[in-house]
This record gives C-alpha cells, sequence and structure tokens, in this order.
C-alpha cells in the first residue's frame, strides 16, 4: 500500500536556491535561469542582498539567508544552493539552522577537484572578484590554500563580465563576456601550464563553461555541475 504524507504546500521540488536581489540578465545557465536545470527548482531571494554586499562580504546578511534556507525547507525542498559562490562565508552557520544539506557555494568542489586530477597539479579558481575572495571564504567551507594547489584569478577588471555580476547593470554582452572568460583561462595556463581544471566560485559563469573547457582542455566545475551532484543523491534513482 502507498501512504503519502503531506504538510507542505509544493510538492516534487527537490533543489531550492537562493538569491541575491539583482536585476542583470540571468542567461540559461546561470543558476538564477530555471531552464538551467533538467529538473524543477525553487527560488527565493533576500532582499537588499546586492552583489556588492555579497561579494563584499557583508556578514549582517547572514541571518537574512538563514531564513530564507528556513522557508525553502518548510516548502518541501531537499537540499538548498545560492547565488554567490562568496556565500561561502555562510556554510557552517545556515548548515547548522537547517536539516537538510546546503552547499552554498562552489567552492566546496576545491578537496573533491584536487584529488581527482592528482596534488601534483594546480585547481584554477576563477571568481568574480579576487580582490575581495578571502582565505576565510576558503575556510568557511573546509580547506585552505595551504592544503591545496590552487590559483586563483578574479573577473573584476574585464568590463563586459563587471558590468552586470558586479555593478548589478541591466545589460549583458554574452558573447562578449565568453570571450573575457576564455581569455582569462588561458592566460592562467599560459601562467601556470600545470593547472589540470577549473573551478568557477562565480554562479553566472557556468554559461561560459563550454568555451573554456574547449579553448583549454580542461574539466571545469561550476555551481550547475555541483547541483546536478546534488540533486542526484537526494534523488537517487530506482534500479
Amino acid at each position: 500500500m502507498t501512504i503519502a504524507y503531506g504538510g507542505h504546500t509544493v510538492y516534487g521540488i527537490s533543489i531550492g536556491i537562493i538569491l541575491l536581489d539583482t536585476k542583470f540578465p540571468r542567461v540559461n545557465g546561470d543558476v538564477g535561469n530555471s531552464t538551467t536545470f533538467q529538473f524543477d527548482v525553487m527560488y527565493t531571494f533576500v532582499k537588499n542582498a546586492s552583489p556588492q554586499r555579497v561579494v563584499g562580504g557583508d556578514k549582517t546578511l547572514l541571518e537574512p539567508f538563514i531564513e530564507a534556507a528556513r522557508y525553502l525547507e518548510k516548502q518541501g525542498v531537499k537540499a538548498i544552493t545560492t547565488s554567490c559562490g562568496f556565500l561561502a562565508l555562510f556554510q557552517k552557520e545556515m548548515v547548522h539552522s537547517i536539516n537538510i544539506p546546503v552547499f552554498t557555494s562552489s567552492l566546496l568542489q576545491v578537496p573533491l577537484v584536487s584529488n581527482l586530477i592528482g596534488r601534483e597539479k594546480k585547481v584554477g579558481i576563477i571568481t568574480a572578484n579576487s580582490d575581495t575572495l578571502t582565505e576565510e571564504h576558503l575556510n568557511a567551507v573546509g580547506w585552505s590554500s595551504r592544503d591545496y594547489n590552487v590559483v586563483i584569478r578574479g573577473m573584476q577588471k574585464f568590463p563586459n563580465f563587471s558590468a552586470p555580476m558586479l555593478l548589478n547593470k541591466t545589460v549583458l554582452k554574452e558573447e562578449l563576456i565568453r570571450m573575457e572568460m576564455v581569455t582569462a583561462s588561458k592566460l592562467m595556463i599560459e601562467e601556470h601550464p600545470e593547472i589540470g581544471a577549473f573551478v568557477f566560485e562565480c554562479t553566472n559563469m557556468p554559461p561560459y563553461a563550454k568555451a573554456v573547457q574547449q579553448a583549454t582542455g580542461r574539466s571545469v566545475f561550476d555551481i550547475v555541475t555541483l547541483t546536478n551532484f546534488v540533486y542526484h543523491a537526494v534523488e537517487n534513482k530506482a534500479y
């Protein structure tokens, strides 16, 4: 006999995503575009959580993000992620505030990627802003730059990327951003040919992962690869 149990308003959605309060376009591949995923996702957002505040490390946003996570948990999702890798700062607090898995940042993948490619190779981390990505962010998701062989490069000086993603402008030039991402990754390979794979910190970067992969011949891990991984963990296939 099959028995169904209630308690929620919405059913059948396993992944909840907490968005920043933004106005820039979210194209296919962006974590904030539901067509990115082959499964349904549920969104909520934190009011006044601008890219500037989050990337700048504003810790007064912790409680609003916890409340957003609790809201999604009450709706019945099975795991929660966010729309900015800099929310790594809140990983430990958010995990201990709810009873379902939380993965705030793509940076959680770095130890796995390092072990996949071998410790003698480097993990190339491309971030929205390398000036504000600190050791504290890395420590908050369970590792240190002393533990793993990493190279970090920021996109803050690339104008087509930074205008929408960091300054929250409403115009996004997809082809030009793709070119900037490829340029940044190729420069990293030139300077550090021992890079064995890339991890994108920024959740707005996955639309350009394929171009970087093709240009460098390296695997790319991002928030979408992580979300897909978690989805299949909380929604196992029946055999």
